[in-house]
């Protein structure tokens, strides 16, 4: 990790269903004083109505082009301008148990309530998101990867463990921005 972490100004966040890259996010735009944009927040409207992708893909291009920025998900359509334009990208590669502990941890201590980054939106508990959570790795961890790969000059994090995180975020984060 640069020395230089109060120069971040644009950061991507990304992993599967329950890595906590809202709550990173959110943490990270507090200490940096940054902006930050949840990609769910921007692609579902009230009562989780999809917003159309063409539009979606455009608000979320035009926050990129914003000087500073914390950004979370993991879309395709758009996932590497977002990894071009950062100054940092974190990975969240969480095994498949760790993502559905994640999920059913946020589901039980706020299952019903609305999502604070996606308004009007309950947090809800489904099969066909249970089994995506699960594939997730099979389905996209790949895309994530290869966009890494074409931007390995960036500076780049990957995290296969909450205590990974945690240790960095206590440990290295939180040293370099107290200076």
């Amino acid at each position: 990790m640069s020395s230089k972490i109060s120069k971040v100004d644009r950061i991507s966040i990304m992993g599967g269903p329950g890595t906590g890259k809202s709550t990173l996010a959110k943490n990270l735009g507090k200490e940096l004083n940054l902006p930050v944009y949840h990609i769910d927040g921007i692609n579902y409207f009230e009562n989780w109505e999809k917003r159309d992708e063409k539009e979606r893909d455009k608000i979320i291009l035009e926050k990129v082009a914003e000087p500073k920025w914390v950004m979370d998900g993991t879309y395709k359509s758009t996932l590497e301008a977002r990894v071009e334009r950062s100054d940092l990208v974190i990975f969240l590669d969480y095994s498949a148990i760790a993502r559905l502990k994640g999920i059913f941890s946020r589901y039980f201590k706020t299952g019903g309530k609305d999502r604070t980054e996606i308004p009007g939106c309950k947090e809800k508990m489904e099969w066909k998101f249970v089994k995506f959570a699960i594939n997730w790795k099979k389905q996209k961890g790949n895309i994530v990867k290869e966009a890494l790969e074409k931007n390995k000059d960036k500076n780049i994090l990957i995290f296969k463990s909450r205590k990974e995180l945690n240790k960095w975020y206590q440990q290295e984060f939180k040293k370099k921005i107290e200076v």
